[in-house]
């Protein structure tokens, strides 16, 4: 953990990389191999599972959901870490409430509506919503 980070209890926090001035809300599950940059915020009831990286100054809603799991032989992965996929989100991105990451990179300065579903990267900065998530307008 860096310094001066907040973790409101109760959470999960296991093996995962918190950079200065996060801050964790209430029932909050971060996993092993989670990086966090510095100023970033997580709001209360987010899932972030094993493998992904979220920049510098982000805002994760709550009840935001990241999935490392694609099910691609129909059924979990299990213990197999190979088949497990990595997501990354770039610095000053906000997630909405409610939204769903597939394993994806998301560029710097992005806004993500609530309750979108993100399937596939995202290599542009401006607003995204819907299931799946779409370019809306620029920032």
């Amino acid at each position: 953990m860096g310094v001066n980070v907040a973790v409101v209890e109760p959470c999960n926090l296991y093996e995962c990389e918190l950079g200065d001035e996060v801050f964790v809300g209430p029932f909050v599950e971060i996993q092993s191999h989670v990086k966090i940059g510095a100023k970033s915020r997580i709001q209360s009831h987010s899932f972030i599972c094993s493998l992904v990286e979220i920049g510098e100054s982000c805002f994760i809603g709550h009840g935001v959901m990241f999935i490392n799991d694609l099910f691609q032989e129909g059924k979990p992965a299990g213990g197999d870490w190979s088949k497990y996929k990595h997501t990354k989100i770039g610095n000053n991105v906000s997630i909405g409430s409610n939204a769903t990451i597939l394993p994806v990179e998301i560029c710097d300065g992005v806004v993500i509506g609530a309750g979108s579903v993100v399937t596939k990267n995202i290599i542009k900065q401006g607003i995204y919503a819907g299931n799946p998530a779409q370019f809306i307008r620029e920032l």
